[in-house]
């Protein structure tokens, strides 16, 4: 059993060591990999007898010399640290998602929103409900500066005209109360137009554009009522919305479903689109959309082959592009607060429906036993946001286990009751998931880090800290 608190990893051939708690990520050969799989930071005779039919016992007391040095520097087997005193204090609200239209003009047809109804009756928000929402969002933000407000469906731009007032709205009220409001619109793009593109640009409003790969698996994805497909219309929007602001401020979002398993070539297909990419695995149980035990192998065989690619791109052979889920910082991520406790929903992220009820999340909208209130209202669950406040990756029994705890947060709430009737108790599908795509990304990460660097001698202390090679006669980093 691989010691807890050190994750090995292998992709594509590259082999990389996560120092969970600390976060220090370190590359190493196959005699480093090998060795950090029996040491476990005190039993360094054991380790030698054990790999002694492999390494020469001069070999292996190098390797286990250079990791003393790396826990005496506290970043290999560093110890557990508390629970930051922020979980004790009330929740200051950090973002909202307004659902402007429970309403769609496509019919996608794994859709965890019923098609954009959320399993009740089709309805549009207000512009006083949005307005309304916009000051909820402020008063709860308290002395935050920064907001978050997301404008959400089904498809928002069937109510276009509402969605307008609502951030003409929350773009005074910020100046009036002293925030920085990041707006985000999500959308299928097939509403685009001049009028609408140049509003969203002069408000400053990030947009996500859903695209499920090439035009066939978009199109057999994301279909009209009629069931033509989507993407001709999506794309011609997209391209132009893309062009305008320069390539900046959007990425391209889509699903994977277990019809849509040998992901990869449709992300290179997005990527030629726009080059912000988020690929997602299809959420809840629609069937038969569901992705089962059996696409897990192809789905990390995706990862890999998704992988290769980027870091190929990267170093200069191709055009480059981002894919989401493989950003991820190594030296100053997210706050330890953000790590534990992820998005924050039920108690720093809320969702508003149309009629102005609260629910913790987007996903959670229509599960009626996690209704927290209404804007009329304010929260009247207090019971429900202390029970999210203290569901985090320190008090979740199986992720306090997990080596992936500080990347994941834990995953998501909404998905683990929906499967397991249980915020405590999460989707381990999704975490499998998940973990393969953090094994990618750190490894990525870490050998980018180390291309950039080569050249960049005097610019670069500490960075022994950061790569080791053990068995080598020259080090590439120093």
């Amino acid at each position: 059993m691989e010691n807890q608190l050190i994750h090995r990893m292998k992709v594509n051939g590259d082999m990389a060591v996560l120092d969970v708690n600390s976060g220090a990520v370190h590359l190493v050969d196959q005699i480093g990999y090998d060795v950090l799989g029996v040491f476990d930071g005190h039993n360094d005779e054991e380790t030698v007898a054990a790999l002694a039919d492999t390494y020469s016992e001069a070999e292996l007391r190098e390797v286990i010399g250079e990791l003393h040095e790396l826990m005496e520097q506290g970043v290999l087997f560093s110890p557990e640290f508390d629970v930051p005193e922020t979980f004790a204090t009330e929740p200051v609200l950090k973002s909202l998602c307004l659902h402007v239209a429970h309403d769609c003009n496509l019919r996608c047809k794994y859709c965890f929103a019923g098609t954009g109804d959320f399993g009740g009756r089709r309805e549009l928000m207000s512009a006083e409900t949005g307005k309304k929402a916009i000051d909820f969002a402020i008063a709860g933000s308290r002395k935050r500066h920064n907001l978050e407000i997301d404008l959400f469906g089904g498809e928002p731009l069937v109510n276009f005209s509402v969605v307008k007032e609502i951030i003409q709205y929350a773009r005074m009220r910020e100046v009036e109360a002293n925030k920085n409001i990041k707006l985000t619109l999500t959308t299928n793009g097939t509403l685009l137009n001049d009028e609408i593109i140049q509003f969203l640009n002069d408000n400053r409003v990030m947009v996500v554009l859903s695209l499920d790969g090439g035009k066939e698996m978009h199109d057999a994805m994301r279909p009209f009522p009629n069931q033509t497909g989507s993407y001709d219309a999506a794309v011609r929007g997209f391209k132009k919305i893309i062009k305008s602001r320069r390539g900046w401020n959007y990425y391209l979002r889509g699903t994977y479903t277990h019809f849509s398993t040998h992901f990869a070539e449709e992300v290179l297909k997005m990527a030629e689109v726009g080059k912000e990419i988020s690929m997602e695995p299809v959420v809840g149980t629609t069937e038969p959309y569901t992705l089962t035990e059996e696409d897990l192998p192809v789905l990390f065989a995706e990862y890999d082959k998704l992988a290769a690619e980027y870091l190929k791109r990267r170093l200069g052979q191709g055009e480059p592009f981002d894919f989401f889920h493989f950003n991820v910082a190594l030296d100053n991520g997210p706050c330890v607060a953000k790590r534990l406790a992820g998005c924050g929903a039920g108690h720093e992220y809320y969702a508003i429906t149309p009629s102005g009820e609260i629910y913790p999340c987007h996903q959670f909208v229509g599960r009626e036993k996690y209704l927290m209130g209404t804007l009329d209202t304010g929260i009247v669950r207090p019971d429900l946001v202390k029970k999210f406040r203290n569901t985090h990756v320190m008090t979740k029994p199986k992720c306090k286990e997990c080596w992936a705890r500080f990347f994941c947060s834990g995953g998501c709430h909404a998905n683990a009751d929906l499967v397991n009737g249980d915020i405590t108790k999460p989707y381990e599908y999704g975490c499998k998931i998940q973990k393969k795509r953090l094994e990618c990304a750190i490894v990525l990460q870490a050998l980018l880090t180390e291309d950039s660097l080569e050249g960049a001698e005097d610019m670069r202390p500490d960075i022994d800290n950061f790569k080791f090679q053990t068995g080598k006669t020259e080090e590439k980093v120093k």
